[in-house]
């Protein structure tokens, strides 16, 4: 079998996942062979025919729309053998891997993979990057190795299967899809200065929705075999909190209860049996700490990034006036907080030592 480590990995499809994928791939040591007749895919990663991504690639990984899995696979499986491996990337996984089990079957390895990221999470440097894997049954060592590929640059995989993938996926990402494109399309607004936490949460799931891929809408609604289902119950469960307010609204407080108090129809649970205040502002505070570990890794991603630009331009590491100005912004920022300027200084300053440590150089 040929080695899959040392031959390109084939990319079909060069939109703007392709194009994140397959920059991602190279900046950590993978070369990159796409084929994409429908988009601009650069000379060093360009092949010219299915032909020529087949001869090239062992791994071969299929970034196209759902629809269009199957006739890239009718094209693609003639030229394919026992010594490829073949991965669909898309967003529902019962219909492509149904095609794949059709059209290459025992005959070529191939696995389902979903990664839960896109070319804003990668271009912001979010970690941890999460893939699904689901393995086919007649290659279980395909899954095995298309979870290493992954792996191998920095992702974390769970496995699924089909099944499971898009009935979860029905219930949180095609879900919040549905729920995105009813409050724009409303025209619901979340003022920063008035909006509490929670609704700033919703405001921020919206953005990411419209940041990530706005078609994906009818892909995970259509191809989710789980989400009409989903989206009826969410619908019918809406309805019926809607009319417990409606008749709340009209009726006076039952007798004996807290003056207040939400019927048990209306209460929201809590998250489970009171604690003491200092226990609650703990896990708060280990919770905001996570997201600080986080954003510095984040962080750490852009320097990285910023150092391989440099380079290109023969540009220091240091760059003190870019310091001082940094630092001049965020003891500003910190002022109109009512924070401490010079401590959010000194914090920024050990931040900026991180970031110089990143890029390879402590001076």
């Amino acid at each position: 079998m040929a080695d899959h480590g040392q031959r390109p990995i084939g990319l079909v499809g060069h939109g703007r996942f392709g194009t994140a994928l397959a920059d991602l791939l190279e900046e950590r040591g993978r070369q990159v062979v796409a084929f994409d007749p429908a988009a601009e895919v650069p000379s060093r990663r360009r092949a010219d025919s299915l032909d020529e991504l087949a001869r090239a690639a062992g791994t071969i990984l299929l970034a196209v729309p759902v629809p269009g899995i199957r006739p890239v696979l009718e094209a693609l499986a003639p030229r394919l053998g026992p010594s490829h491996l073949v991965a669909d990337l898309a967003s529902v996984k019962t219909g492509p891997m149904a095609a794949m089990h059709e059209l290459l079957g025992a005959r070529v390895p191939w696995a389902g993979a979903h990664p839960l990221f896109g070319p804003t999470s990668l271009a912001l440097g979010e970690r941890p990057l999460r893939v699904v894997v689901c393995a086919a049954a007649e290659h279980p060592a395909a899954a095995h190795r298309v979870r290493a590929l992954f792996e191998s640059f920095g992702c974390t995989v769970v496995e699924r299967t089909p099944e499971e993938h898009d009935r979860q996926m029905a219930e949180s990402h095609a879900l919040t899809y549905f729920i995105a494109k009813a409050v724009l399309d409303g025209q619901f607004t979340f003022d920063p200065d008035l909006a509490p936490p929670s609704a700033q949460a919703i405001a921020r799931a919206v953005e990411a929705v419209r940041a990530d891929a706005g078609h994906l809408l009818l892909t995970l609604h259509r191809d989710n075999p789980f989400a009409g289902a989903t989206r009826q119950r969410f619908l019918e469960t809406l309805g019926q909190v809607d009319r417990e307010l409606s008749s709340a609204a009209d009726e006076p407080p039952a007798a004996g209860r807290e003056q207040g108090a939400a019927p048990p129809a209306l209460a929201i649970p809590d998250l489970g049996a009171r604690s003491p205040q200092l226990r609650r502002v703990r896990e708060l505070i280990d919770d905001l700490d996570r997201e600080l570990v986080s954003l510095l890794a984040r962080r750490a991603a852009l320097a990285r990034r910023a150092r391989r630009a440099k380079d290109e331009i023969g540009g220091p590491v240091r760059d003190p006036v870019r310091e001082q100005d940094l630092l001049a912004a965020r003891r500003a920022w910190a002022g109109e907080l009512g924070l401490d300027s010079e401590s959010i200084d000194r914090i920024f300053a050990a931040i900026l030592e991180f970031s110089r440590r990143v890029q390879g150089s402590g001076s």
